[in-house]
């Protein structure tokens, strides 16, 4: 479909396109790829025309805040638990769009989908963005596993239209479930570097002199091999700065609490937004993400778009982004991973990603050529049931 044209369709209605989004804590500067997605998401959105409510938990945005940049909060209640947060928040967010009654419910992850097929149920026109496989999470009981897996088959199979952010997550979905998935992927804004260093000299960094992690402190994010990798070093002449909060108390966040501080030359710095980490991404030697699993890293995308050499680990959602000079690392492979950085480091200055090629990521990552995108699936399911077969010729492709 051509993405020109979508904008004039919006243009062409008698009142604006209504969207809720749901599934997400909140917005701005609130922890999480789902949450960046959507803030960023939802103001290309606005900028295009449409009306954008987000239903957000009541402890992550304040009372106070109803609308931010033209996007309308509607707040609710949801227990802060692990596990129950999301399913709670969703269960009362879809009761409240059905009195609300927007053009189009977007729910984001397969957690929250699974409340697909009641959305549907009270006559929702629902799309559905699948953002990452949560249930090879390592923290996750059995149940919960299960549960998200149950929330994949709801979204991928009762939604009107189906998102993935990256080209392997919509293939394998149109693999296991023979509905049409649409692989529209993460955005990034043009970097803004910094001259200032006041984070910096707030814990003890030296600019060009540190080797930068942007991500929550989880399983998944795989910390302890970072902290493992650099202990092996004799002397380390950088520092390791992981950026990064635990969204509860858990026993992988003590551990990495308790590694950072047996292991000099490590340094926790929680979570950063704004001016802070535009002012780390400006002054990093490199960035390095050694995830067991992603959809499509905000954090990688946003390095890159920085010029940083980066380390990451071996995996599909790494190896699709293509960046050049990307150092791929076994996952779980600690003494690469060392060996990297002994590499990095010994460096006479930091490497950094050629101009032409970080204009070309900024080009394919545009959040405005991203909603346009997203709109077309939008229309789509305005028009249609969004249960289409995957064309036969397709199917075959990937079986």
């Amino acid at each position: 479909m051509n993405m020109i044209a979508e904008p004039t369709r919006l243009e062409g209605r008698r009142r604006a396109l209504r969207v809720t989004m749901l599934g997400i804590r909140g917005f701005p500067d609130v922890q999480g790829g789902a949450e960046k997605h959507v803030e960023k998401l939802s103001c290309a959105l606005t900028a295009l025309g449409c009306e954008v409510d987000a239903i957000v938990r009541g402890g992550y945005v304040p009372k106070t805040q109803k609308r931010w940049r033209g996007i309308r909060f509607t707040r609710l209640w949801a227990p802060r638990i692990s596990g129950v947060e999301a399913f709670v928040h969703t269960l009362i967010g879809v009761l409240r769009v059905a009195v609300d009654r927007p053009d189009i419910l977007h729910i984001h992850a397969i957690g929250p989908a699974v409340f697909t097929p009641l959305a549907r149920a009270l006559g929702l026109r629902v799309i559905v963005t699948h953002h990452v496989l949560n249930y090879e999470n390592e923290k996750w009981s059995s149940l919960a596993r299960s549960v998200l897996r149950f929330g994949e088959w709801a979204g991928m199979t009762f939604a009107n239209g189906r998102i993935a952010v990256s080209e392997d997550l919509a293939t394998q979905m149109v693999r296991s479930y023979r509905v049409p998935v649409n692989a529209i992927p993460n955005g990034i804004d043009k970097p803004r570097v910094v001259d200032s260093t006041g984070t910096l000299q707030a814990f003890g960094l030296t600019p060009g002199r540190y080797a930068l992690s942007v991500a929550r402190i989880d399983e998944q994010k795989r910390q302890l091999d970072l902290i493992a990798a650099y202990a092996r070093l004799k002397a380390p002449p950088w520092r390791l700065a992981l950026v990064g909060g635990a969204d509860y108390s858990t026993g992988y966040a003590n551990a990495v609490a308790e590694a950072v501080r047996e292991t000099s030359g490590v340094v926790m710095l929680g979570h950063q937004s704004g001016d802070a980490l535009a002012e780390l991404y400006s002054h990093a030697g490199i960035f390095v993400l050694a995830s067991s699993h992603e959809g499509q890293p905000i954090a990688v995308l946003e390095a890159a778009s920085y010029g940083l050499a980066l380390i990451l680990s071996d995996i599909p959602a790494h190896r699709e982004l293509a960046l050049p000079d990307a150092r791929l690392i076994a996952l779980g492979d600690v003494a690469a991973l060392a060996q990297q950085f002994e590499t990095f480091f010994a460096a006479p200055a930091p490497q950094r990603m050629a101009a032409d090629e970080r204009d070309r990521l900024l080009a394919r990552h545009d959040w405005l050529n991203i909603a346009q995108r997203t709109l077309a699936v939008y229309f789509d399911a305005l028009s249609s049931d969004g249960r289409a077969a995957v064309p036969a010729a397709r199917i075959r492709e990937l079986s």
